[in-house]
């Protein structure tokens, strides 16, 4: 497992995310994959929505994988990179009555679910699905709401 968080100066207290990253790896058989998680503000974010999906405003958080199939992979997976808006994070974490460190595990795991092939958008069975695993994973590290 190899992975990489690029903080650009906007967020300094996540060493939890350690854990978050290899429980989500390890809970889906992933743990010799590696990527990137880039914490970047809301400017760049909405930026990045326009550039890649051409959407208009900001969001929380962007996944690009590099993986786009479901082969068996030998040797370390290289999944992408997840793009996490801080400015964002802090705004839901009030919004939604929880701590930072909730939110950015939720959004980071999100992200990470995204990049190992999970989706939320075509139906409410696959969001089902991913919310569950999200919850599920978070509990186990006592990161609750």
């Amino acid at each position: 497992m190899n992975f990489e968080i690029v903080d650009n100066d906007l967020y300094k207290d996540y060493d939890y995310l350690n854990d978050v990253i290899k429980a989500t790896l390890h809970h889906e058989n992933a743990d010799d994959a590696s990527l990137c998680i880039i914490f970047v503000d809301s400017d760049e974010i909405q930026n990045i929505n326009k550039t890649y999906r051409n959407i208009d405003r900001v969001t929380d958080v962007i996944s690009f994988a590099l993986e786009d199939n479901n082969e068996k992979i030998i040797g370390e997976r290289i999944l992408g990179d997840i793009y996490v808006c801080i400015d964002k994070m802090k705004e839901q974490a009030k919004e939604y009555g929880h701590s930072e460190k909730r939110e950015l595990s939720f959004l980071v795991c999100h992200g990470l679910l995204h990049l190992l092939g999970y989706d939320h958008v075509n139906s409410k069975e696959e969001e089902h699905i991913m919310f569950s695993l999200q919850d599920e994973i978070l509990d186990g590290l006592d990161i609750r709401r």
